[in-house]
């Protein structure tokens, strides 16, 4: 009789091991959604997604001699939950990441403000995924999906000579993203030393 109810209980410990070993290979509810191999459906809910970050004026290049400035505007970085709680448990990017860089202009004449700089309409929205059976060598690509009259519902990965990914590659801080400029994710990436020479 023993021998049978340790049988039982062995069986169910087997089979509660599979079902965590099959859950643990699902692909998350948040990945990458594809409308053919490479062409990625825009996000819908990202704003319900981890907030990392938001910058203002930010540019990558010197300003142009003589160029008028324009009103900067601001930068959000959203990510989706799933690859967010494995950075915080390795300081890495898993398979499967989506990074959503919401750029939106800026306004500071309205209501009760008398200084500084607020957020108003959505001025281009682009994507980096990390996947690695779909963009090899690396598995990362982007996709800029517009806003406005130029949105669009789906978008292609930009070409490899884009400058996004010569940048990425030579001036992030982890993997091939910017998190030198995420404050609460540069403070784990030290801590597991997954940062890149350099930071």
């Amino acid at each position: 009789m023993a021998t049978k109810h340790l049988m039982i209980v062995l069986g169910l410990a087997y089979l509660s091991a599979s079902s965590f070993a099959v859950l643990a290979q699902q692909t998350p509810t948040d990945a990458p959604r594809y409308v053919s191999a490479t062409e990625l459906a825009r996000p819908t809910d990202y704003r319900e997604w981890v907030f990392l970050s938001s910058g203002l004026g930010m540019g990558y290049s010197d300003p142009t001699p003589g160029a008028q400035p324009r009103p900067p505007r601001f930068t959000n970085i959203f990510v989706n939950p799933s690859a967010y709680r494995r950075f915080v448990q390795t300081g890495t990017w898993p398979d499967k990441t989506v990074l959503v860089l919401e750029s939106r202009a800026s306004g500071s004449d309205a209501s009760i403000n008398k200084t500084g700089r607020f957020q108003t309409s959505l001025a281009s929205l682009e994507v980096e995924v990390k996947d690695i059976a779909r963009f090899p060598p690396d598995g990362w690509a982007f996709f800029a999906f517009g806003a406005g009259e130029r949105a669009t519902l789906t978008a292609p990965p930009l070409e490899k000579t884009h400058d996004c990914y010569e940048c990425h590659t030579k001036h992030t801080a982890v993997d091939n993203t910017f998190v030198q400029f995420y404050p609460t994710l540069l403070e784990i990436a030290r801590q597991k030393g997954t940062l890149k020479p350099g930071f």
